[in-house]
């Protein structure tokens, strides 16, 4: 101990033998990644379906517009390539090792994208696997990611004490199932997350029912979900119920999963999409963030194909780009140069729509309102998009029309009659 010692060891650089507080683990990333949240799936014990459950994760986050990846952490058991269909491998250069894209683009590294043959096991130790799934990420470039999922192993072991200790993994996600193994599955991913100070961000219960496609009754096939009780129990929130789905299993075995229909994880993707909205609401809110009223031409909660003929308006109030406050209004009649002015007369700022005639543009641009037109989806996530910056107007607009939002001649994507 050095004369000088403050005894204040959290500030403090030098290495002695009577240092207290033990130094941080955390690896530095490639130096061209940009990782923005890290998330990780995990259970306490294997086969709940935790490469599924981030699989279908990776997908409905990259479907709302964000940039995701999968870094595969079962090394003797890697299995997220297969169920995207990939059969290249990875290939690096002088500057690192790259990911490979999935068919919808998502970038994704596992074991199996580096050994000649998918079927040849993993004869590792533990210290080896650890190392490998460290450099997954300190020699990977994970370029302009959003969301970095992380597939981690069973139990609680040498690889997912690396990832906690090495990774800065923002949150992680509890996979389980509906059998009474629940009480014991979740407890271990709990407790551990509490040691290494990881945040819980909630359940995702896999298996939970079977959906009979003759009666279209749910069948508790494994047994009644003890899920809630344990939930409950540790305080935390159930977020997906995901079916026994034939549909799944074969999307799976033919490696087209991004062509998944459900929405069994949109709680979750919900949760995510919120915690970046709230990352970038406090790097302006010491700015003062500034308010906003966006109005989206709907077909109920969907964004609609042409703004004069919506059903609806769904009307949503931002602040520090999060949104704080939303409502839908019918859409009070289609009548020429009305709309502009009854939105701007409700203090609407930006409007949003699938297409719009040329006329109701200029009219939304003299009043100093923003158009942002080829939007598509639900309404809500196209706010969230535009409130990150990553909804911008592809200028869908229909000039050979007659009225300044009516649009007869359907000529124009975005532009059909309704």
């Amino acid at each position: 101990m050095s004369d000088n010692c403050t005894e204040t060891c959290s500030t403090c650089g030098v290495d002695c033998e009577e240092r207290r507080e033990p130094k941080s683990l955390l690896a530095e990333p490639h130096e061209l990644s940009r990782v923005k949240k890290v998330i990780g799936v995990v259970s306490g014990k294997g086969g709940v379906g935790k490469s599924l459950v981030t699989s279908l994760l990776a997908v409905t986050m990259h479907r709302r517009g964000y940039n995701t990846a999968i870094l595969d952490a079962d090394i003797t058991g890697p299995s997220i390539p297969k169920v995207f269909g990939i059969t290249s491998k990875a290939i690096g250069n002088a500057m690192g090792l790259l990911p490979v894209k999935s068919m919808a683009g998502i970038d994704i590294m596992s074991v199996n994208l580096l050994i000649d043959n998918d079927s040849d096991p993993v004869l590792w130790r533990g210290p080896i696997l650890a190392g490998a799934v460290k450099q997954f990420w300190t020699d990977v470039i994970w370029d302009d990611v959003d969301y970095l999922f992380i597939d981690m192993p069973p139990g609680t072991g040498d690889v997912p004490l690396t990832v906690f200790q090495s990774i800065p993994v923002d949150g992680i996600i509890i996979v389980t199932s509906p059998q009474e193994l629940v009480g014991m599955i979740v407890s271990k991913a709990v407790k551990m997350a509490q040691l290494m100070k990881v945040p819980v961000i909630g359940l995702a219960e896999n298996m939970a029912y079977f959906k009979c496609p003759d009666c279209d009754q749910e069948h508790n096939i494994f047994g009644a979900s003890h899920v809630s009780e344990i939930a409950a129990q540790y305080g935390l929130e159930v977020l997906a119920r995901l079916p026994v789905d034939p549909q799944l299993a074969e999307l799976c075995d033919r490696g087209r999963i991004e062509q998944f229909k459900g929405d069994w994880l949109n709680g979750i993707a919900d949760v995510l999409a919120q915690e970046i909205a709230n990352d970038v609401s406090n790097e302006v809110g010491n700015n003062g963030g500034n308010k906003m009223k966006i109005a989206v031409a709907s077909e109920h909660d969907m964004v609609t194909g042409h703004f004069g003929h919506c059903i609806n308006f769904n009307i949503y109030e931002a602040e520090g780009q999060k949104i704080t406050k939303s409502e839908s209004i019918p859409n009070p009649g289609h009548r020429p140069g009305f709309l502009p002015n009854y939105l701007h007369d409700l203090g609407v700022q930006v409007i949003i729509s699938g297409g719009m005639g040329g006329g109701a543009v200029d009219i939304f641009n003299e009043k100093g309102i923003e158009v942002i037109l080829g939007a598509q989806g639900p309404a809500r996530e196209a706010v969230q998009q535009y409130l990150l910056g990553r909804l911008a107007s592809t200028g869908s607009i229909c000039h050979d029309h007659q009225h300044h939002e009516g649009c007869e001649h359907g000529s124009m994507p975005g532009c059909g009659s309704l």
